[in-house]
């Protein structure tokens, strides 16, 4: 069943285009608001996995916490990721909040497993030259943050945020909706650290601990939380 599911999200994501080679530089970030207690969430958490290897999309697991109570208790949640989601509700004026629900570059709010729609979205945002130059490297146990803004200023500051993820882990649910499952997860976000405000005036060089040589990713987004301008990865 999951190498026919794998399948069919493959199918999708060719027949939209978004397999053709984009422009690496300019990576779009793709939220996925997830839980192991949620029986709809598999299907996204797979399209996530179909997603996770591509270099043109930061493709990001949140694992939320507001299903634990249902009789499974997600081992990657954190309440960091529900308040994170709850402001992104915020933003736009939602009233609740829901699983799954991808967020693709701090703008684009999908309910559920939309992969055809998601796919145009990233071939969109990924075709926007960025306002922004980001890059990064590795300093020992830290990573090294250089950014410029490129032609106008820039019309708000911009939160400089560091995530950490863990590339694939498989959990055998022993309870819940999903009991009875094993599902694979890929790039369960692990940390998301605000670092500072950058107004893009001057260039930005900042330097921040990463321990261990895990992906890394820094993504320059707008207060809100609103647009992402810029993210840049080391895996």
């Amino acid at each position: 069943m999951r190498r026919m599911m794998t399948a069919a999200l493959g199918l999708w994501l060719g027949c939209a285009g978004i397999s053709l080679a984009q422009d690496t530089t300019n990576p779009v970030v793709v939220e996925l608001y997830t839980s192991q207690g949620c029986s709809s969430c598999p299907p996204a958490d797979a399209l996530l996995a179909e997603l996770a290897p591509r270099e043109d999309v930061i493709a990001l697991a949140l694992h939320v916490d507001y299903w634990d109570y249902i009789g499974w208790k997600d081992s990657f949640a954190a309440p960091e990721y529900t308040m994170r989601q709850k402001a992104y509700a915020r933003a736009v004026g939602a009233r609740s909040v829901y699983t799954p629900q991808i967020v693709v570059q701090g703008q684009e709010h999908l309910v559920g497993l939309r992969p055809m729609e998601l796919a145009d979205l990233i071939r969109a945002h990924g075709a926007k030259p960025s306002p922004v130059r980001l890059t990064l490297e590795r300093a020992g146990g830290a990573v090294r943050i250089r950014a410029e803004a490129l032609g106008n200023p820039l019309r708000r500051e911009l939160i400089v945020q560091l995530v950490r993820y863990t590339p694939e882990e498989v959990v055998e649910i022993m309870h819940g909706e999903n009991a009875g499952r094993r599902i694979t997860y890929a790039n369960i976000v692990t940390s998301w650290q605000p670092l500072g405000e950058w107004d893009g005036a001057a260039p930005l060089a900042m330097e921040a601990p990463a321990e261990g040589d895990g992906p890394t990713v820094v993504i320059l987004q707008e207060e809100g939380p609103g647009p992402i301008l810029a993210a840049a990865r080391l895996r």
